[in-house]
């Protein structure tokens, strides 16, 4: 797929994903991401059970693809480990992933 460079993302579904070292307790992750070079833009974010074993289907939820107006953008991914609605929906953690893009 051509790399997206003129500013304007498209809609995508999320990639299939595991996540590991959760902490104990967690029923959900909410994951957003943020363009750092322009941090007002909203990318958009999902909430997604977790599986037993971590896995997150492909398509769990939709976001803004990656697609800075000019040069490169440095794009983080937040992962917040929750617990469910009976118990409040407390945060339990927080993870956070950098890449460059386009690279």
């Amino acid at each position: 797929m051509k790399s997206c460079t003129n500013g304007q993302p498209r809609k995508v579904d999320s990639p299939a994903f595991t996540v590991t070292g959760r902490p104990e307790g967690t029923e959900t992750i909410e994951v957003r991401l943020k363009d750092l070079e322009a941090p007002r833009y909203n990318h958009g974010r999902g909430s997604v059970a977790v599986t037993a074993n971590g896995t997150v289907a492909p398509g769990a939820f939709r976001y803004a693809s990656p697609c800075p107006p000019s040069g490169r953008h440095t794009y983080e991914w937040t992962a917040t480990a929750k617990t469910g609605k009976a118990d409040g929906n407390r945060k339990l953690g927080i993870a956070k992933a950098r890449k460059t893009y386009p690279e």
